[in-house]
């Protein structure tokens, strides 16, 4: 497992853990207890991070060097709490979409066990009442902030299957197993709360992973970490969307390079379809459509994403601009070879770069299809850009601020695509 000094938190302002006079001691006592090795050059701290406890530089730290060590026996996962057999036994019951329920069983059972050997880790844990991932904001906020997003839509899936596999599994689990779980813990809030930290504080999906102290054994600096510097784990390369949907916060503009804006596949075909006249034309246009479903380049609930320097999806892209441009003949052949014997030219190349030089349908259908998903937003980018002024900016609230981030970075892909298309 490796780290660096760049990227991202994992929560928002959050409090927390403050119940024992001192949880960074008890903290670091249990460490020692459980053989977790911890370098000299590091501290666990509130001051001088960005939010909640984190991990400082006392000193210079070089790339390579070990920052921590954990047995895995100090692991919090659902093999080794203290109801790890059960849970093993009762494996097929547990079974769900997310593969989690056996995790946040081992978790539910142990923040309510007094005697839990993971108590000291619990008291640095953000208050669960304060976590700030859009799926705890009120509807009408997460709606007003995020529209056009893609969030508000991923986070209403989100509750759907969590509020599901709760009633489906889980409660049933803890209702026939009294005697391990409280009642305090038997509850949907708690169970959509510690689903939120498990997606946040995690080293992977599936049922195999465990919640930190890491899933790994060591774990090292990749890069210079000066002396008190934060450090920080990376996420990966994700676009603001993804960072406010599973973490709670984005990056300000422009310090995520991994940004993306999304066009909806169904946004390009309502774009091709406003430039058909006849019944004839719409009717071919549903041929292509389908067309390209079976070749599997568009679908549904598909999106295109762009970033700052390249179309991510460039493929299923370039291919949908081509078999809804190509003149009805052409269509005809293309078709006839299942879409083989086609050529990809140089000059259909989807670099950002490339986009001026595009054939003109291609790129007056692009442009319209930016136009259509500008249209799904509730403000315009000159709106963004008034609030980014810093005397508004500041009194604007935290959830405000992180949206904004958001909509904006994609606001100007989305604005960068229009110029190159013009």
């Amino acid at each position: 497992m490796a780290t660096q000094t760049k990227r991202r938190r994992v929560a928002g302002p959050v409090g927390g853990g403050d119940a024992a006079p001192d949880p960074v001691a008890g903290f670091l006592s249990w460490c020692r207890q459980v053989g977790l090795e911890l370098s000299p050059k590091v501290s666990v701290s509130r001051q001088g991070t960005v939010a909640g406890y984190g991990m400082v530089a006392r000193e210079s730290v070089q790339p390579g060097e070990l920052l921590f060590a954990v047995p895995r026996a100090a692991l919090l996962s659902q093999h080794t709490c203290s109801i790890g057999g059960l849970l093993e036994r009762e494996r097929g019951a547990l079974q769900s979409q997310s593969g989690w329920v056996p995790l946040l069983l081992a978790l539910l059972h142990e923040l309510q066990a007094p005697a839990s050997p993971w108590s000291p880790y619990f008291a640095l844990w953000p208050e669960l009442g304060r976590l700030e991932h859009p799926m705890f904001w009120p509807e009408e906020e997460r709606r007003r902030l995020l529209q056009g997003t893609g969030v508000p839509e991923a986070v209403e899936k989100d509750l759907a299957n969590i509020r599901s596999e709760y009633y489906s599994i889980v409660l049933p689990f803890m209702e026939a197993h009294p005697d391990l779980f409280s009642p305090r813990v038997r509850s949907l809030d708690l169970y959509r709360q510690l689903v939120a930290l498990v997606m946040a504080y995690s080293e992977g999906p599936g049922p195999s992973f465990s919640l930190p102290p890491q899933n790994c054994l060591r774990m090292v600096a990749t890069q210079l970490i000066p002396k008190g510097h934060e450090i920080f784990n990376t996420y990966g390369q994700m676009a603001n969307w993804q960072l406010i949907h599973m973490y709670g916060f984005a990056e300000p503009y422009p310090d995520n390079t991994d940004d993306t804006a999304d066009i909806q596949m169904v946004t390009v075909r309502e774009a091709a379809l406003q430039g058909t006249k006849v019944e004839a034309e719409r009717l071919l246009l549903y041929e292509r459509w389908d067309f390209l479903c079976k070749l599997e380049m568009v679908g549904e609930e598909g999106a295109f994403v762009i970033g700052r320097e390249e179309v991510l999806t460039e493929e299923e892209l370039t291919t949908t601009l081509k078999v809804l441009c190509m003149p009805a003949e052409e269509f005809r052949e293309f078709k006839d070879q299942d879409g083989w014997g086609d050529n990809k030219r140089e000059e259909d190349s989807l670099t950002i770069t490339n986009i001026p030089k595009l054939k003109a349908s291609w790129r007056q259908l692009l442009r319209d299809s930016v136009l259509l998903t500008l249209q799904t937003y509730a403000t315009d980018l000159k709106s963004e850009q008034d609030l980014l002024s810093n005397e508004v900016y500041t009194r604007l609230s935290w959830r405000e601020q992180q949206a904004l981030q958001v909509r904006y970075g994609q606001k100007m892909i989305l604005h960068q695509l229009l110029e190159l298309t013009s």
